[in-house]
């Protein structure tokens, strides 16, 4: 299993992507996730968001990551395609970014659905829209054989049932899960249950712990976290991690673990991966 982290951890430092890069070589980390954004942005193009603009040249960008012996793992294409928008601005999104990754040496595109019950649609008719949804993008992904992940973050996607129907939209070794440890818990499951049942279709896992404050007055309540405020170890979520990480060592997952926490211009993220390092190195055999 690999390290890396989500550089959404320096949306609140205001860092730019470069200064996440730095932070990666310094720390020996070798994997990075970001968002896309589609379009432009003043305060990305003042270097104050740590995410890349799909109008940024994805061959030009992976040979600069390369000298700071840096790739991605997982570029984030997550616009909710639940709800009324998912077809007209979600699927379109998720479409470019896929050859964007092809090009900047990404396996990974993640997706998913809303925080909420979509407005004005049943379920039965939201999970329907998807469906259509990802048969478009998976006709995309299997030809430049990227790896279209749904990360476990909304309505739908924390509920297992509901997941697993997800999961079969598509019959293809490109459609697979982003399992995500903080949002599981959250949303009121069990992580290591949850990682249990889906455990032959992770491709992609995002670590991150749960204060004892944010559980006890949001667990049930929420289906997501957008970033973990205490460090990975700190909080409630710990344990459950420690046997999320064995269950995936004992399935011989080789992915990466893409750290969500608060970087706060790095302790915090810090102290999250010497935890994370420790907690692999100590496994039991």
């Amino acid at each position: 299993m690999k390290i890396g982290f989500h550089t959404d951890a320096f949306n609140s430092a205001y860092w730019s992507f470069e200064q996440c890069l730095t932070w990666a070589e310094k720390n020996d980390i070798h994997f990075i996730e970001c968002g896309l954004i589609d379009g432009v942005s003043w305060i990305h193009g003042l270097g104050y968001q740590p995410h890349v603009a799909l109008y940024e040249d994805p061959l030009l960008l992976r040979r600069k990551m390369e000298n700071y012996g840096v790739r991605f793992s997982q570029v984030d294409a997550a616009f909710p395609l639940s709800g009324k928008d998912g077809p007209l601005y979600g699927v379109p999104y998720v479409l470019k970014a896929i050859p964007w990754a092809k090009h900047a040496g990404c396996d990974n595109v993640a997706t998913t659905d809303g925080l909420h019950r979509p407005a004005g649609l049943s379920d039965e008719q939201a999970m329907k829209m998807m469906k259509h949804s990802y048969a478009q993008i998976i006709e995309v992904a299997q030809a430049y054989e990227i790896c279209v992940n749904i990360e476990v973050h909304g309505y739908f996607t924390t509920n297992p049932d509901r997941l697993a129907q997800m999961l079969e939209f598509c019959d293809s070794p490109f459609l697979r899960l982003n399992m995500d440890t903080g949002n599981t818990y959250i949303a009121g499951q069990d992580p290591v249950a949850f990682c249990k049942r889906f455990l032959n279709k992770i491709r992609h896992v995002h670590v991150k712990d749960v204060s004892q404050s944010l559980a006890d007055a949001a667990r049930g309540e929420q289906t997501g976290i957008a970033v973990s405020q205490c460090a990975i170890g700190d909080g409630v979520n710990a344990d459950n991690i420690r046997q999320v990480l064995l269950m995936l060592r004992e399935s011989d997952y080789n992915g990466v673990l893409s750290m969500e926490c608060e970087g706060a211009g790095g302790p915090m993220i810090e102290q999250s991966l010497a935890w994370l390092r420790n907690a692999i190195q100590n496994l039991p055999a």
